[in-house]
């Protein structure tokens, strides 16, 4: 509790999550409410201190914890309906929106020499360590798809890249990926993911989980070892290659922002301040939105406003 809570919050302090889902923009479809308490003694675990489902009608809620029955027997409280199987069956949509969740920031390091980290995986392998293991894990059909799809961009994005293949090692069975470049010999040079590029591995890894159709996708500064120009095209490749799922992204670049198709109502500016972190949509931002319409792009218009107010005095030190 103490990592998930907020620094601003005063004593004694619960969570609280609230969270509307709509299809397409459209009506709210659901509403899922979470409030989480901790045991004052013992154990000091997390608690349900309420839990709300409403359904088509917001006025009548499918679930309201505590129940009577949760009152009389308080360990149903460590525990919430959503992720219970046999609880969750009126409103399972929900639970299987969150479990479809991915969170990916590929480590490119960790790619290259997983071979020496083996047995040291992340739950849900949020840098990619194990990686491979997930290509290698789809079908024979899904794989060549997709990778066909990503050596087309590569083709473009880096210099020389002809070809993007998977194979498994013969002496030991593990699996890689290996690409050919075209130089002075006529049949070009392949190499294994471990001379590639930090930036080639990151596109890789991102245009790849883009293609499983994750149901929320998560991605922290895409643009890290990517040339500016590549990734002045993220944007509108996330949107071609994003299927039906929603992603949220967090970047300081200005290449990413600087894409006409992203509009003042799909960013937000997260601003750090003594209390809490405020989040102010950039349409609410009216110097933001006169220069928007005065023709410069999003991200000179709103990157200032992240800057740390000090950050013009590192220049004396």
């Amino acid at each position: 509790m103490s990592k998930v809570r907020s620094l601003a919050a005063r004593r004694d302090p619960n969570i609280l999550l609230d969270l509307k889902f709509t299809e397409d923009g459209d009506s709210i479809c659901w509403r899922y409410v979470l409030e989480i308490s901790q045991e004052t003694a013992g154990k000091r675990r997390p608690v349900v201190k309420r839990e709300v489902v409403y359904g088509d009608n917001p006025d009548t809620p499918l679930l309201d914890r505590p129940t009577p029955e949760d009152r009389q027997d308080p360990e149903r409280l460590t525990q919430t309906n959503l992720e219970q199987v046999n609880s969750n069956h009126e409103f399972r949509p929900i639970a299987d929106f969150f479990g479809k969740t991915v969170y990916l920031h590929l480590v490119p390091q960790l790619l290259k020499y997983a071979e020496g980290l083996s047995g040291h995986y992340l739950e849900n392998d949020p840098f990619g360590q194990g990686f491979l293991d997930r290509i290698a894990s789809a079908t024979e059909r899904r794989r060549k798809k997709r990778l066909t799809k990503i050596q087309e961009v590569l083709k473009k994005a880096v210099p020389q890249l002809e070809e993007l293949q998977f194979e498994r090692d013969p002496s030991n069975g593990k699996p890689h990926l290996k690409a050919k470049y075209a130089h002075w010999r006529v049949n070009g040079a392949w190499q294994r993911e471990e001379q590639f590029s930090d930036g080639t591995l990151r596109l890789i890894g991102l245009f790849w989980v883009l293609q499983e159709d994750p149901g929320l996708l998560l991605l922290e500064e895409p643009e890290l070892s990517l040339n500016a120009k590549i990734v002045s095209f993220l944007a509108p490749f996330i949107y071609k290659l994003q299927g039906k799922g929603q992603v949220l992204v967090t970047t300081h670049s200005h290449d990413l922002l600087a894409d006409e198709g992203i509009s003042l109502d799909e960013v937000v500016l997260l601003e750090p301040s003594t209390d809490a972190t405020k989040i102010r949509p950039a349409k609410d931002l009216t110097d933001v939105v006169a220069l928007v319409e005065g023709g410069l792009s999003l991200g000179p218009a709103i990157l200032p406003h992240a800057a740390p107010p000090e950050i013009d005095s590192l220049a004396s030190v």
